[in-house]
């Protein structure tokens, strides 16, 4: 028997009007906070004008999270918001690493727009460092929804120790050349994290870059990656004509900049964006016990 057209319409556009209201206004928000804080911060007018980052970032991950429900009819925020939230708390620890160790390579520094106190400065960078793995782990689902084939192993190959000991071994010698001697070799920087904790999740079972790489299992990498360096456009865009902002002092490749970032400078995005999943990775195994995060929370 067939449905009559006059009663199959209505039920469609109540679908669509149902699916819709769940991400439609994530995506408002989204675009409503980035807008008034793109413009606050290249203008430097408005209440955001000096405070621009978070809000920015923010509106930037909740728009790609809308597009990505709109695609596949999931994201980050509708299979957990109390995860999507931890991403946040996540992050913030994650980038303040990399400062610590910016203080012996000096490869990037901040101009502010007023000196600081130790814990404004605190407060206020810690608030912009929590938005960076949200916005990775976004952009690379959002990168997902455009492959048609995956290859990522559910569930993850567990690494053997033999194996998880020598790559941690070889993080170590990396990230002790780097900062013994940051002219030569501060490109390791960008790959040590990932070499001495990826192995580690491996053994334990969790998902791991360099299990997935033994296993010949490429397409989630690429997609991290991909994700690493559309993030970091966007962060050298919106960066370049604010204040606060950062700019570099980069050993040897400091030439052709895209905004204030050298070109060749984008290729650590690329691990960049490793680094990002191993450490929630990582997160996730020190928190097993309690299944905070479910298996496949993060789709890459």
């Amino acid at each position: 028997m067939t449905t009559p057209l006059s009663s199959t319409v209505p039920r469609i556009a109540r679908e669509v009007s149902v699916a819709s209201s769940r991400w439609l206004p994530r995506l408002l928000l989204g675009t409503a906070l980035n807008a008034v804080a793109w413009v606050s911060a290249w203008t430097e007018n408005g209440p955001l004008a000096h405070y621009s980052f978070f809000p920015l970032w923010l509106g930037f991950t909740l728009v790609v999270d809308a597009l990505c429900e709109m695609r596949s009819g999931t994201s980050l925020w509708r299979r957990g918001a109390a995860q999507f939230v931890a991403l946040f708390w996540v992050s913030a620890p994650f980038w303040w690493y990399f400062e610590q160790l910016n203080k012996r390579v000096d490869n990037w520094h901040y101009i502010l727009w007023k000196p600081m106190g130790t814990v404004e400065y605190f407060l206020t960078s810690s608030l912009a460092f929590s938005t960076v793995i949200p916005a990775v782990f976004a952009v690379t689902e959002l990168v997902r929804t455009f492959w048609h084939t995956d290859d990522t192993p559910h569930p993850s190959p567990v690494l053997p120790w033999v194996v998880a000991w020598r790559w941690i071994g070889f993080g170590v010698v990396t990230l002790t050349l780097s900062l013994l001697f940051p002219r030569q070799f501060f490109p390791f920087l960008w790959v040590s994290l990932c070499l001495i904790l990826s192995p580690i999740n491996g053994a334990y079972g969790e998902a791991s870059v360099i299990a997935w790489g033994r296993a010949g299992a490429w397409r989630a990498i690429v997609r991290l990656m991909s994700a690493g360096l559309i993030c970091g456009f966007f962060w050298e865009m919106w960066n370049y004509p604010s204040i606060p902002k950062w700019y570099y002092t980069v050993p040897y490749v400091g030439f052709g900049k895209i905004f204030e970032m050298p070109v060749l400078g984008y290729s650590g995005y690329f691990p960049f964006a490793l680094e990002v999943f191993t450490v929630y990775g990582f997160a996730r195994l020190l928190t097993r016990r309690w299944q905070f995060f479910p298996d496949e929370y993060v789709r890459v």
